[in-house]
């Protein structure tokens, strides 16, 4: 088994709801148990900026997957949540599942790049990353805890 963090976010609808539900979603993937999740964030829109607020967290998981493979089965996640990905970056979406990192996996090729190379750069993932693993070293990035206290999270709410 290989642990991997996944970042689960949502703006569209019923979003806290999208996200709870993603949650059980990856409990329910083939060879794979879902360790322990963050508490739910409200952060601002990153990227485009007119758009809804975002609910934001990360789940740590377990799982005998492959990175494509467990790629694959967020994205079927994501269609089931009715996400249609047009090809707009950082808009409005009901459902964005993202892997975070892969204990031990290092890869970067045309469909995924591990660990995520923007964690740095959003406070909306390390947040809730903190809550979870703040000693967690990321390849070529560094340390969760030292990222987040670098980052700008204002506007960032930890949700009750």
């Amino acid at each position: 088994m290989t642990v991997a963090f996944i970042a689960l976010g949502s703006n569209l609808g019923d979003a806290r709801g999208q996200v709870l539900s993603a949650f059980d979603a990856l409990d329910a993937l083939p060879q794979t148990c879902l360790l322990d999740r963050s508490p739910l964030y409200l952060t601002p829109p990153w990227g485009v900026l007119d758009q809804p607020a975002f609910i934001n967290a990360v789940a740590r998981i377990d799982t005998l997957l492959s990175p494509h493979d467990l790629l694959d089965a967020l994205l079927g996640i994501e269609r089931a949540a009715g996400r249609v990905r047009d090809g707009e970056r950082w808009g409005p979406r009901t459902l964005d599942l993202d892997v975070l990192h892969m204990e031990g996996v290092a890869l970067s090729d045309d469909r995924l790049t591990l660990p995520h190379p923007r964690i740095a750069e959003r406070a909306f993932v390390l947040l809730p990353l903190s809550e979870l693993a703040p000693d967690l070293l990321l390849q070529g990035q560094g340390k969760v805890a030292d990222l987040l206290a670098a980052t700008d999270t204002k506007g960032c709410e930890r949700l009750p």
